[in-house]
């Protein structure tokens, strides 16, 4: 398989996270990425360090992760204590726009504040 290729699970969240960064001119002061690994998808906002040129801090907010016995994407939102925990009521489903969609409206406000 050609490095080239791109699953359909990357090419979703490029698609999404496209849709959702800052405009150019602000991502030197903010920033939106991912990291995609194994099944699990992390989405983060990266912001500068003040008084440090050059240096950012990545502060993850959501992760999605495959579980492929259940055939289902199961999604969490990190706590103040840096623990994830389980988004209920929407935890889970078996499409992942339908995840990335829940994180964009945060119906309970623990994605974004």
């Amino acid at each position: 398989m050609s490095d080239n290729i791109i699953d359909i699970t990357e090419r979703t969240i490029q698609s999404h996270i496209k849709k959702i960064r800052p405009p150019v001119e602000m991502r030197d002061r903010l920033d939106i990425g991912y990291t995609y690994k194994k099944e699990i998808i992390e989405i983060y906002e990266r912001q500068p360090i003040w008084g440090k040129e050059n240096a950012f801090e990545i502060y993850p907010y959501a992760k999605i992760k495959y579980v492929k016995t259940h055939h289902k994407w199961k999604l969490y939102w990190l706590r103040a204590s840096g623990k994830w925990e389980s988004y209920n009521p929407f935890s889970e489903s078996s499409n992942l726009e339908k995840m990335l969609s829940v994180i964009e409206e945060d119906a309970l406000g623990c994605f974004k504040g």
